[in-house]
């Protein structure tokens, strides 16, 4: 399936940027944001009040980086290193106890 999500002009090191098209890359594979509702318990309904919340956007981060494949997916895609994606997750996602800042 080919995706409109190349946009060199925007920030994509920005990490709402890259939140945001995760959840629209997702959004445009049902099979994928279906597996990703399932796993979160988030309804299809609450996704639009949920991207204003950090735990959501780390959540939807972590989906991707726990299966490269998918992250590799998202990557060609959208056009995004998959760097950019393991900032942005960083970035939402509290530190844990191999990152040392616990």
């Amino acid at each position: 399936m080919q995706s409109n999500f190349k946009n060199p002009k925007k920030n994509a090191a920005d990490p709402q940027e890259t939140a945001i098209a995760v959840l629209g890359w997702l959004a445009n594979e049902p099979d994928m944001f279906g597996r990703f509702l399932a796993l979160t318990g988030v309804e299809p309904v609450q996704v639009r009040n949920a991207i204003n919340e950090p735990a959501f956007l780390a959540g939807m981060l972590d989906f991707l980086m726990n299966h490269e494949p998918t992250l590799l997916a998202f990557c060609e895609a959208s056009g995004i290193p998959p760097e950019v994606v393991a900032a942005a997750s960083a970035h939402f996602s509290p530190p844990g106890l191999a990152s040392g800042e616990y």
